[in-house]
């Protein structure tokens, strides 16, 4: 299935039938994981992609890409001397974010990345090497890493001359979110000159901090269910990140101030001289759950061609990390540039975590490797909480939650439509009907299209949330601000042949201060009926 649809994106380049000249260049930028990266050997020159793939992916892992940290570079290197990882440039980027794995016959979605949203935005009029454009990079790295930032510089120019000298709309998902905010930091002239639009979707702007605690204890599996037996093991793939700057920088902001505050818990027993022992629940936040990573990780090795390499946590790129969120936290949005930040809510996010239980506590801190954590959620995208997500920290046109998983979101219909109006690429929907300038309002119209076929039709109980940013700065100072406004939407849609759709919605509308409004979109009641 996946060589088929494959072959459909190719044909669809080459024979694209329509194409829209007048559109502004779009740059696509990954998260972590979401780049094709091949291992070229420079002994003999051959190349092969080792990220990501089906077969024999745990060899090639922990041959070409288990690394080791170079606190004088800030570089991870791999250990094989020979080996040096490349990101290829196919179709102008979008070869290595487009789908990761070209060889997988099943589970295809599970690795399709950009593939949708670069099928759906060729229907729009872009085209490949004019209008569309993909930069994948070694997603190992730390997100301000030189080298990284000098790639990006150059694809900026390239892209902006190839499409005429029209600046860039960048559309990023997941980390991508902090490598473009990192590069806004350190080449902000460059930035300005280049960039018109930045789409940010699913950005852990102040980290993941469940997701990273349980990666530096236990791994993480790049895919989920059953399809995570056909890659690398948790325990791989932990051996691989425990040396990635970029899995450190995830960790979150120091110095953020958590409505929620993330903890690294623990049923801790303790053993006293006299033989006596007392279990206690200990609760760490961030910065506190340090000392107990180093401690259960002091042991950690990796056998390497025959030797066992020592793997604790490594200080050098903590410290690397928390320079790193120093930087982001001067980012400073250019006039000329408009922002946007699309997040993933509805799912179960890991927010905090605990090892143990008061039955079963742990004695040992080396233990917590092989213990499974029970997790405390919020609301989020399954990978980047919700709190994290919309704390950008930049003077953005809109921060929109729409429900969806942290991959899964890139193939959602509703968010092709939020980025198509954003992007102005095409006719104006004509179900746009704003609360004002800046509020897409969700639609399920797709589905009369799409399902119009089936009757009876239900869509309930849908809860999206919209944080509108005021242009009007005086309009805050009116008397009636702190005036909580409720009001109902009812659009119809008929036609002649008799089918219609129904959309109602209630919306509350919460005025704060500095300029911003939290607008709730609750009880979204969509039927289609194709009689």
């Amino acid at each position: 299935m996946t060589i088929l649809r494959f072959s459909f994106i190719r044909k669809t380049q080459e024979e694209q039938p329509y194409v829209n000249p007048n559109l502004d260049p779009v740059l696509l930028v990954p998260g972590i994981g979401g780049s094709m990266l091949n291992a070229v050997d420079d002994q003999n020159g051959t190349e092969e992609r080792v990220w990501v793939r089906f077969l024999s992916a745990e060899y090639e892992l922990k041959t070409k890409l288990w690394s080791r940290y170079d606190p004088s570079t800030g570089k991870t290197e791999s250990l094989d001397k020979n080996t040096r990882i490349t990101v290829p440039e196919d179709r102008s980027g979008l070869y290595a974010l487009d789908i990761l794995d070209p060889d997988l016959l099943i589970g295809a979605d599970s690795v399709y990345y950009f593939h949708d949203m670069i099928v759906e935005m060729l229907k729009w009029g872009y085209q490949e090497g004019r209008t569309l454009f993909g930069f994948g990079y070694d997603f190992r790295q730390s997100n301000r890493l030189q080298e990284t930032m000098d790639r990006l510089a150059a694809k900026l120019e390239s892209v902006y001359n190839a499409a005429g000298g029209k600046k860039i709309n960048i559309i990023t998902h997941s980390m991508g979110g902090l490598l473009v905010k990192c590069f806004m930091c350190l080449q902000s002239d460059v930035f300005e000159k280049y960039v018109k639009n930045w789409i940010a979707i699913c950005a852990p702007f102040q980290g993941a901090p469940g997701m990273v605690n349980s990666t530096l204890l236990n791994g993480m599996s790049f895919l989920k269910g059953w399809e995570q037996n056909l890659y690398i093991s948790k325990w791989s793939m932990h051996q691989l990140l425990i040396e990635c700057p970029s899995i450190y920088e995830l960790m979150g902001g120091p110095n953020f101030h958590w409505q929620h505050i993330p903890r690294l818990e623990l049923w801790h027993e303790k053993h006293h001289s006299d033989g006596q022992s007392h279990i206690i629940l200990e609760s760490y936040p961030p910065g506190d759950s340090i000392e107990v990573l180093k401690q259960a990780l002091a042991n950690n090795t990796v056998n390497y061609d025959g030797k066992d390499l020592p793997l604790p946590l490594n200080l050098e790129i903590l410290k690397w990390a928390n320079r790193t969120w120093e930087i982001l936290s001067s980012a400073k949005l250019p006039s000329q540039v408009k922002f946007y930040n699309i997040y993933g809510t509805n799912i179960a996010t890991a927010h905090s975590v605990c090892y143990g239980t008061e039955d079963k506590p742990v004695s040992d801190l080396q233990q917590l490797h092989n213990l499974e954590a029970k997790c405390i959620h919020v609301d989020g995208d399954g990978t980047v909480p919700v709190e994290s997500a919309k704390a950008d920290g930049l003077n953005a046109e809109a921060r929109v939650g729409i429900p969806g998983e942290h991959r899964g979101i890139l193939r959602e219909p509703h968010l092709f439509r939020i980025i198509k109006h954003w992007l102005k690429a095409g006719d104006p929907d004509p179900f746009y009907n704003p609360i004002n300038d800046y509020v897409v309002l969700p639609t399920a119209f797709e589905m009369e299209r799409r399902f119009k076929e089936k009757e009876g039709l239900e869509v309930a109980s849908l809860k999206e949330d919209w944080e509108i940013i005021s242009k009007d700065q005086d309009e805050q100072n009116n008397t009636d601000a702190d005036i909580t406004s409720l009001s109902s939407i009812s659009v119809l849609h008929g036609a002649a042949n008799q089918s219609y759709s129904e959309a109602r919605a209630t919306i509350i509308v919460h005025p704060g201060n500095d300029g911003k409004q939290h607008v709730q979109l609750n009880a979204l009641a969509v039927s289609v009926d194709a009689s």
